[in-house]
């Protein structure tokens, strides 16, 4: 018997799916057993497989829930004033951000998304920041800030990845 792809190719070898006579050459091994390129073909994940389409709506979710997380983190930062719990509002922060724009975009998952959510973060930090403090000369950073922002990233780019 002749392969299929490689007719000058003497074989006994066969697709495990659709029988058709496939060399050694040719042959993709898969858990189920030897199978010719046609029948090994192996696809993306549906839920790794995003168009343009998902991308802008995945940006414009979480542009849209970095400026309102940062509006709550800026109250609730005002009304507590306690340093240490800014890192509890950055992690619900980026668990709020992450959440919703895997809803928007009907739970895909990707590299590309989860970089989305990770810029959404410092988004919102600089949402949260009152205007009158972001032109003065003062540190608008305190180091248990920039842990805050790199714990929401995380939290952020967990839920997308």
């Amino acid at each position: 018997m002749k392969c299929a792809y490689h007719p000058d190719v003497e074989t006994n070898l066969s697709c495990g799916k659709c029988g058709q006579p496939i060399c050694p050459k040719c042959m993709t091994q898969t858990p189920v057993g030897a199978r010719c390129p046609d029948c090994a073909r192996l696809y993306k994940l549906p839920t790794y497989s995003l168009s343009a389409r998902y991308y802008l709506i995945a940006a414009g979710t979480a542009l849209g829930m970095a400026i309102a997380c940062g509006v709550v983190w800026w109250l609730l930062r005002a009304s507590v004033p306690f340093i240490v719990f800014n890192l509890l509002l950055a992690g619900g922060v980026g668990f709020a951000i992450g959440e919703v724009v895997g809803r928007s975009v009907n739970r895909k998952r990707g590299k590309w998304l989860a970089l989305i959510g990770a810029v959404a973060i410092p988004i919102s930090y600089l949402a949260s920041i009152p205007a009158d403090m972001l032109f003065k000369y003062t540190a608008v950073f305190h180091p248990l800030d920039i842990l805050a922002i790199a714990i929401g990233i995380f939290i952020a780019v967990i839920r997308l990845r």
